[in-house]
């Protein structure tokens, strides 16, 4: 029997069953060319993510519109159905997974630091973006995808005329309510279901909470979400936050929506709580089902682990979970999970170096498989056996300056290849939690204080997740007062 029944119990949504409830959210690769085409590093990716069995995957962030926006995918015209096409014949082809597009439209911005809004809008305007939603999603159908889901969370159109904070028109699309507030939002749907029929599943992702001063948050995102039902929509996909009202602006740098706190909301880092917003979905999903509504609602937000994932849909806060760093991570974790094999997977660390690649506008990919190319190595199916410590570890600490640890180690040997190492700390004999990850034999603890004793131990992992047995641990000890230079350290091995 599985230990995580309900995650892999398969979901109908409309007309696409998922063979299990894990969504890979959409996130943008800056993989593909500024010509918006499908490429051959675009599909190499998705391939990846479909390998692992997830149940659906959201083709990022695809633009309705001919607007232009570094390496981004594009929809807005029939001479881009081919290329997604072709991939997703491939991901069928190969893989369970069911394959939804996001698509978008956002505002212009300027490195100035000038901004497109939603007031500069005339109603034309708003009628042809509410066409091109629903002329994308055709192509998008058209091109052989399971589902359509269309973006109105974060910092992007959509978004801006559901804001509290952003939308200042004053006419009937306008910030004077909440009904005309989510006009646009509603035409567009409406729209969409006119022009892709009543069988082709729809989706919306929209933010729960805004996040910034004077944003709008769950008590009336419910009723943004009751909307939604209400028009019969296929699926709910729940962010937070991504706002541009409080990014941080670099000289000569257009911004990005992304750096502010309520960039750290819609991507929580590892500072952040486990499931950091999942209180969200569990507000909207309550809420729509008590109006008689079963719409299913995806969370996410720093979903590590599938035991996690399973208590989340066990206890009904959500009916799928989202994932997008940790498939990058390591897009076998569902096929880990099903198997019986959750300790294998390899655990993102949260340090947001894809959101630092992204804002950047260079390749997204991982810290932990960086060195190894564009996408996580396929392990052999025939490696069973995790790596082995020549000399059991032999792990090292020396206090540096300011109190901060430095732990080294020695490299592991694996017949398959060395993958990374898990560092595991434990504060005054207490059970030893998961630290950090690191590509490399060595890791600095930023986060120890003077007045306790910590004990460092490190497993080793290889490509297809197995562990070596636990290294030689390391004691230091740190008393008080607060270390300077070091003096006050004392260090103790077995």
């Amino acid at each position: 029997m599985n230990q995580f029944p309900n995650l892999f119990t398969p979901l109908q949504i409309n007309s696409m069953t998922l063979p299990n409830k894990m969504a890979l959210t959409a996130m943008v690769t800056r993989l593909s060319g500024t010509d918006g085409f499908v490429n051959q590093d675009i599909v190499d990716r998705y391939m990846r993510f479909a390998a692992g069995e997830v149940g659906l995957i959201v083709v990022e962030a695809s633009a309705v519109h001919g607007a232009k926006s570094g390496q981004l995918l594009r929809i807005n015209d029939d001479e881009f159905i081919a290329g997604h096409r072709d991939m997703l014949q491939q991901i069928h082809d190969s893989s369970p997974s069911k394959v939804a597009l996001q698509i978008i439209h956002f505002l212009k911005i300027a490195r100035s630091g000038w901004r497109q809004t939603v007031k500069m809008l005339d109603k034309d305007d708003i009628q042809a973006i509410i066409r091109q939603y629903g002329e994308a999603a055709v192509r998008t159908r058209d091109a052989g995808y399971d589902a359509v889901e269309l973006h109105m969370a974060h910092a992007y159109t959509m978004s801006s005329f559901l804001s509290k904070r952003s939308n200042k028109r004053n006419d009937e699309y306008g910030g004077g309510s909440l009904e005309t507030r989510m006009r646009m939002m509603t035409e567009t749907v409406l729209k969409v279901r006119s022009m892709v029929g009543p069988d082709f599943p729809i989706g919306v992702r929209f933010d729960a909470e805004e996040c910034i001063k004077d944003g709008y948050g769950l008590s009336e995102s419910k009723f943004i979400g009751l909307r939604l039902a209400q028009l019969g929509v296929d699926y709910i996909s729940l962010s937070a936050g991504g706002k541009f009202e409080d990014a941080i602006a670099a000289e000569g740098e257009a911004l990005y929506p992304y750096t502010g706190y309520s960039g750290d909301r819609a991507m929580p880092p590892a500072t952040y709580q486990d499931g950091a917003n999942v209180y969200m979905a569990a507000g909207i999903k309550a809420f729509i089902n008590e109006h008689g509504y079963h719409t299913p609602v995806i969370t996410t937000g720093k979903i590590s682990t599938p035991e996690m994932a399973e208590e989340i849909l066990q206890s009904g806060q959500a009916d799928m979970v989202g994932f997008a760093r940790a498939l990058l991570a390591d897009p076998d974790f569902p096929k880990k999970a099903r198997l019986g094999n959750p300790d294998k997977i390899v655990r993102c660390i949260y340090g947001n170096v894809c959101k630092q690649l992204d804002e950047k506008f260079k390749k997204v990919t991982c810290t932990l498989w960086l060195r190894h190319g564009l996408n996580v190595p396929m392990a052999d199916p025939e490696d069973v056996e995790g790596p082995t410590w020549p000399n059991g570890g032999d792990v090292k600490a020396n206090l540096r300056q300011n109190g901060r640890v430095r732990v080294e180690w020695e490299s592991a040997e694996d017949a398959h290849g060395v993958y990374g190492y898990e560092i595991f700390r434990s504060a005054n004999g207490a059970a030893y939690e998961h630290l950090s990850s690191s590509s490399t034999n060595r890791f600095t603890d930023q986060n120890a204080l003077a007045g306790n004793s910590y004990q460092y131990m490190i497993k080793a992992y290889d490509f297809a997740g197995n562990r070596s047995v636990e290294s030689e641990p390391v004691t230091v000890e740190i008393p008080l007062p607060v270390p300077i230079d070091g003096d006050h350290l004392r260090i103790t091995q077995p």
